[in-house]
């Protein structure tokens, strides 16, 4: 059998490299072989929110984690093409990340759709331009409809910021955020960070989103140096369908836009949400059905996850994902029963998340959302993020204003 010319590759994946390879192809050559041979001209980012780069090494200009799955798939992918190659990078992307989070199956799909060894939400979303010490710069990527700024984006990129003010063995715990005003997507964020306090076992840090001068949104985030504790309990987490026998929310609005009869105006309601390139995967477990106004309960499941690779590294990159899946639909729990009302106006208000336990934003969680209440022009939202060896690893909560026209909607027939 003819050697390899993959070197790295094909030597047997549980060993480190000790020394550097004789020849590693280019990052770009590599992109592209994943892509399906589409040429590319993406690049590794190593300006990921908080990674430890003691403990990577690089590799065609790229930061990677030694032993990680992303390491391990560059260095499979770096090599020739063959049959072997080719099986240890399938073989490597369906082993899980970490303990009982167990992998899609379907990672090297994933990748070779993206054409991007990383998810869009490291390379682009949460990746701040830093100014000044603690002074940073946030793009858009993706605006909803409402032609506002995304929520969970805002949450993400000031915990990004408030990341970068603290050492790298402390791990984000909890954040209190509120949305003061409503952002311009014309203009990028800046995030001010204040060292409110830095403790033993727990630091503070302040963030002020600021828009042409004035604050849109402020956020105090706690971090904690790792202890251990007998102290431990958890809910049990609830019991749905794994989402390998789900419908993505893409592959939903095409059968609903396949029903002739639908309402011209929600049809081009759905071809606007279908058009919007969020970075998220979605698979609702009980979509609701769109030409039903009656109430349902207060309470819906997703599976989620990051669209495209993260990989093993720093909690704190994981965190920061999670805080921006965790506002999509969030609110809009609120509403399910009182469908009979059209929507004027809905906006988030406040916004709490505490962290548990490790997780991957780039493999399939349970979103459990409920709402117990809602009153007064506000609704309050519950939300429990559930890796899928039943860990609990996130808990939020929301409260937004919610305006409604009097008069319920007609049929949507």
């Amino acid at each position: 059998m003819a050697k390899c010319e993959g070197w790295a590759a094909c030597r047997p994946l549980s060993t480190r490299w000790s020394t550097a390879p004789p020849a590693v192809r280019p990052i770009t050559a590599v992109l592209s072989q994943l892509a399906g041979g589409r040429p590319t001209s993406a690049t590794f980012s190593a300006a990921s929110p908080a990674i430890d780069d003691s403990k990577t090494q690089s590799v065609g200009g790229s930061r990677l984690q030694p032993c990680g799955r992303d390491f391990l798939l560059l260095r499979a992918a770096a090599g020739c093409g063959c049959r072997q190659c080719r099986f240890r990078v399938a073989a490597k992307m369906a082993e899980p990340g970490d303990a009982g989070a167990a992998a899609s199956g379907s990672g090297l799909k994933r990748l070779a759709a993206a054409g991007d060894l990383r998810s869009v939400l490291i390379t682009s979303v949460l990746n701040l331009e830093r100014l000044e010490v603690d002074l940073f710069r946030g793009q858009h990527h993706w605006v909803p409809v409402t032609r506002r700024l995304f929520g969970g984006q805002i949450v993400g990129q000031a915990l990004v910021a408030a990341a970068r003010a603290v050492s790298r063995d402390l791990q984000a715990h909890s954040l209190h955020c509120y949305f003061v005003r409503a952002g311009d997507p014309k203009v990028p964020v800046l995030y001010e960070v204040e060292r409110t306090r830095t403790g033993k076992s727990f630091s503070v840090r302040s963030v002020k989103a600021i828009q042409h001068g004035k604050p849109i949104f402020i956020c105090q985030a706690s971090f904690q140096l790792s202890q251990q504790s007998p102290v431990q309990h958890q809910f049990t987490m609830p019991t749905v369908p794994p989402p390998e026998e789900l419908l993505t929310q893409e592959e939903l609005i095409e059968k609903f836009l396949q029903n002739p009869n639908l309402a011209e105006r929600y049809r081009k309601h759905l071809n606007r949400i279908q058009a919007e390139d969020v970075p998220i995967d979605i698979k609702p477990v009980n979509p609701p059905d769109i030409l039903c106004t009656e109430p349902q309960e207060a309470k819906q499941f997703f599976w989620v996850r990051a669209r495209g690779y993260i990989g093993e590294t720093d909690m704190k990159v994981h965190c920061c994902v999670a805080a921006y899946i965790s506002d999509y639909a969030f609110l809009g729990t609120a509403l399910l029963p009182h469908r009979q009302y059209k929507i004027k106006f809905m906006v988030s208000l406040d916004h709490s998340m505490w962290f548990h336990a490790p997780f991957r934003s780039d493999h399939w969680m349970l979103y459990e959302c409920e709402s117990p209440w809602a009153g007064g022009c506000r609704g309050l939202v519950h939300g429990r993020l559930w890796r899928r060896d039943g860990v609990l690893a996130v808990t939020c909560t929301q409260e937004g204003v919610i305006r409604v026209e009097q008069n319920p909607n007609q049929s949507k027939l």
